[in-house]
């Protein structure tokens, strides 16, 4: 009829009337990115190449690798490090201290100076103290004892109150302690005072130093002698006998270059070990921060390297420790 417009196709009814949609051709959810591929066996693992650690390039850190984040470019890298925006996890604890082994204990050796018997070189670093500078108020003296490869052999720490250190300065008595890598005591090193106003070369006025090992059993002493050319010392045993000696440099100033002091048996020629004031450039200077290398035969009787090292001290307070009050006078 033409007035009848075309009609829809008529939809497939099933047995009770109602009408029956066709199906969608597209999926209710979306297939996997991956879905067609067909995983195979695992491979063997290959490292990443060089220049790569644990994947991230190198110039980049991983968030998922606190402990990779390049502080330094390695030499042989050619491109510059880029670092991403942001904060960083920088540690902000120090090195770990590192101690030398203990040896075992050994027979006629006095307990803490096996150390040194196996040991022919070592080093006294004294701490830097800023606040000597800033408040020009006199705290105790650190010092740290290393061995060539920077392991830690002793701390020495002075044990001195305040009166004291700061009424009487470099000319004060004092104790120093000298503790291992357990915090035992091992050695112990007492100065008394000597008063220097009266004539120099009077034997009562000349400076000395008493070395105990264990803390309370006197190892021997450390005295200074008047000579007129040169630095001079004795190193004697507990009963005060004289069994190597100490000669110094004309001028301790030691400005630009070492100051050695040379130990010597007791005939006065054969070398037995030095005592080097290292130079530091400013920090030498001005006294605060000084560096001793001290050097003795592998073979030496371990006391004598013992009171080698309590004389490294001796000098240090009589010619390069500088109070704050000295550093003012000379400016």
């Amino acid at each position: 009829m033409s007035g009848v417009g075309p009609t829809a196709p008529e939809q497939p009814t099933d047995e009770t009337g109602s009408q029956v949609k066709s199906a969608d051709p597209r999926p209710a959810v979306p297939p996997g990115y991956d879905s067609h591929v067909v995983p195979g066996p695992p491979g063997a693992y290959v490292p990443p190449p060089a220049g790569y650690p644990g994947g991230v390039p190198m110039g980049y850190y991983g968030p998922q690798q606190p402990g990779a984040f390049p502080f330094g470019q390695p030499p042989s890298s050619t491109h510059p490090i880029q670092y991403q925006p942001g904060r960083y996890p920088v540690s902000s604890q120090s090195a770990p201290v590192i101690w030398m082994p203990g040896p075992a204990p050994m027979p006629d050796c006095p307990p803490g100076l096996e150390y040194l018997t196996q040991l022919d070189n070592i080093h006294v670093f004294q701490h830097f103290e800023p606040l000597e500078l800033i408040t020009r108020f006199e705290i105790n003296n650190k010092y740290d004892v290393k061995n060539n490869l920077g392991q830690m052999v002793y701390f020495v720490t002075e044990d001195t109150d305040d009166f004291t250190r700061n009424a009487y300065r470099t000319l004060r008595p004092f104790v120093l302690r000298v503790t291992d890598s357990m915090g035992r005591e091992i050695m112990t090193m007492q100065r008394p005072f000597r008063c220097t106003c009266c004539c120099f070369c009077c034997p009562s006025t000349r400076q000395e130093l008493e070395v105990q090992c264990p803390p309370g059993r006197t190892l021997g002493f450390v005295r200074d002698h008047w000579n007129m050319c040169q630095v001079a010392y004795s190193i004697q045993n507990e009963k005060k006998e004289k069994v190597l000696s100490i000669r110094g440099p004309c001028s301790t100033c030691g400005c630009g270059s070492d100051s050695v002091f040379q130990v010597r048996a007791i005939d006065g020629v054969s070398q037995a070990g030095s005592v080097v004031r290292k130079w530091h450039g400013l920090m030498s200077a001005m006294g605060q921060a000084d560096h001793y290398d001290i050097h003795f035969p592998l073979d030496l009787d371990v006391k004598m390297k013992a009171m080698i090292f309590g004389a490294c001290f001796l000098i240090d307070f009589m010619y390069y420790e500088r109070s704050p009050q000295q550093d003012r006078r000379t400016r």
